[in-house]
């Protein structure tokens, strides 16, 4: 895993408050984020042996990271620590309903580069998957793709947060893994009228990889080798919070994967994890156990 650690300090608020307006009434608390930890944590819970890099403050936050990824069983020793920054905070405001906007500070994470990918050569050369989220600079998510390639390594591409993408990244990915909004912005285009299947094509032209495109509740779209397949929806017993959903998703996958199975199964499974966490408030404590999903360690998907 090559992404990002931060902070999430969480609102739950009656309704999203209007520009200029400051809104009562909401419940406050703060907790560990950011999708590069989220999806470790996620992976090793679901039974994956996992290294993670990424980049923190000499902080309080930071102190309290290493001490969640040791007691989760993710392998953080060669995590990049600055002195002179602080720790990755991000900002999450929820509905009722679980729909969530989310601002982030880097802070530590923008100081993430590619040499410290280079020093990570070992340990990414020892993986099935290399999975990377975009929290973090984009010469670091190259470079951890490209290693990933000329080491044989399959690399997983989780493009969040959206942005556009160089052909220098896009040409190392072999999985890429966008929902309905990050696609559109990876194309270029806002044009809300293109069925999300045109979309998903689009991408697997373009990238040149298998897309897996999650839609929410609507399920997701997989296309391998000029193929597609949709994945039914796994309905959640109830929706809390949807903040997690994609990083329970994308660390299933990358299980799934590793553990050999095709693209279609290891979608599937991963589609069971996300409708465990939309169901459960917060991010870290609705990443699923093998037992949460009625599985054990290796047992078929």
């Amino acid at each position: 895993m090559i992404g990002s650690y931060g902070v999430g300090l969480s609102m739950r608020v009656p309704r999203m408050p209007d520009a200029g307006e400051t809104l009562t009434g909401g419940t406050f608390e703060a907790g560990p984020g950011g999708k590069g930890s989220n999806q470790a944590i996620g992976a090793a819970r679901l039974g994956a042996d996992v290294r993670f890099l990424t980049a923190i403050g000499a902080d309080d936050y930071g102190r309290a990271a290493r001490e969640l990824w040791a007691d989760e069983g993710v392998d953080a020793s060669r995590v990049v620590e600055f002195t002179d920054a602080p720790t990755m905070a991000g900002f999450i405001m929820v509905e009722p309903s679980g729909e969530n906007r989310i601002a982030i500070a880097p802070g530590a994470l923008d100081r993430l580069s590619e040499s410290d990918v280079e020093t990570f050569r070992d340990e990414i050369a020892q993986a099935d998957v290399v999975l990377v989220s975009m929290e973090i600079p984009i010469d670091a998510v190259v470079a951890a793709l490209r290693i990933g390639r000329e080491l044989g390594v399959t690399t997983i591409l989780n493009p969040a947060p959206a942005q556009p993408l160089p052909d220098d990244a896009l040409k190392n990915v072999d999985i890429i893994t966008p929902n309905q909004t990050e696609a559109r912005v990876i194309l270029g285009t806002d044009d809300a009228t293109t069925s999300d299947a045109d979309v998903a094509k689009a991408i697997a032209d373009r990238v040149d990889a298998a897309v897996i495109m999650t839609r929410g509740s609507e399920g997701a779209i997989v296309i391998e080798n000029g193929t597609m397949q949709e994945i039914a929806a796994v309905r959640a017993s109830h929706v809390v919070d949807t903040t997690g959903a994609g990083d329970a998703f994308n660390a299933a996958l990358a299980v799934g994967v590793a553990e050999g199975h095709t693209l279609a199964d290891a979608a599937a499974f991963a589609a069971r994890a996300g409708a465990f966490a939309v169901a459960t408030d917060g991010v870290v404590p609705a990443l699923p156990r093998r037992q949460d999903l009625n599985l054990t360690n290796g047992e078929s998907l």
